[in-house]
């Protein structure tokens, strides 16, 4: 294999209505990319309506692998089990809710070829609400002075003292991704983060390439995050603190550990 891509694509969600278009949007900016993605891996539950829907949907051009669960996994087990299938030596992810700039993978390909010593690449991702309107960027920050000594490249040193980046989007080895033990079921909230943190301190090199790569919808309702701000797993401020600072801690561990939480007294 010579720098072949698998975009992994996680689905949790058994409201096929909600996420049609969405999921129609995302398939689309994979398809205008067909030159440069070599495998569709995607990851969702055993549920009537939604397993229908993707039986019928329009996967044509793209080499399409469907893992189904029959329980319900959360957003780092479905990562996980499609990374270790998918056939290509990178892996990149992509929420059903979410687009890749059509330019993305050919930059990522471009860039390969040039840094040999880059194991991962993020893209500049644009942030919008559900309603499509702009909301911020998101990775930017390694481009900007005092955040890294190498510009462009995110280290460990930054993302202790900075947390805003985003995974999804990425493009990472699928060697380095096992090797160091892939996400973490088991952290809430800074999952990606805690990811970020382990993989840097393993001297995983990533490269932040400076064009829009993908186009990120932040907080949509139902969501893990928005869950996590407004739903049923609502977390307080001393539970976001807590899972900022165990994602601080358990980055040392490339295995998982269980992790105990004790809601703070008011």
């Amino acid at each position: 294999m010579e720098n072949t891509i698998s975009v992994i694509l996680p689905i949790k969600t058994s409201k096929v209505q909600l996420f049609e278009d969405f999921f129609n949007k995302a398939i689309t900016s994979v398809k205008n990319q067909k030159d440069y993605v070599d495998e569709l891996v995607i990851v969702h539950t055993d549920e009537t309506l939604l397993t229908e829907y993707l039986d019928e949907f329009d996967f044509s051009g793209l080499s399409v692998t469907r893992l189904v669960w029959t329980d319900t996994p959360n957003f780092a087990e479905q990562v996980n089990a499609a990374v270790k299938e998918c056939s290509s030596d990178w892996v990149s992810i992509l929420e059903f809710d979410d687009e890749y700039s059509n330019i993305w993978f050919k930059n990522v390909k471009e860039y390969m070829n040039y840094y040999k010593d880059v194991r991962a690449f993020l893209p500049i991702v644009v942030d919008v609400d559900d309603k499509g309107l702009f909301a911020g960027f998101t990775n930017e920050a390694t481009f900007a002075a005092n955040f890294t000594s190498d510009l462009g490249v995110l280290t460990n040193e930054t993302l202790q003292n900075y947390q805003n980046f985003q995974i999804s989007g990425l493009v990472i080895s699928k060697k380095d991704f096992l090797d160091n033990g892939g996400i973490k079921s088991n952290i809430k909230l800074t999952f990606g983060y805690e990811f970020l943190l382990r993989m840097t301190n393993s001297n995983t090199k990533f490269l932040t390439i400076p064009r829009i790569g993908y186009k990120h919808m932040n907080m949509r309702e139902g969501s893990v995050f928005w869950n996590y701000k407004f739903g049923d797993d609502r977390l307080g401020e001393s539970e976001v603190k807590f899972w900022i600072e165990s994602a601080k801690k358990e980055y040392l561990f490339t295995t998982q550990r269980e992790i105990n939480y004790v809601q703070e007294e008011v």
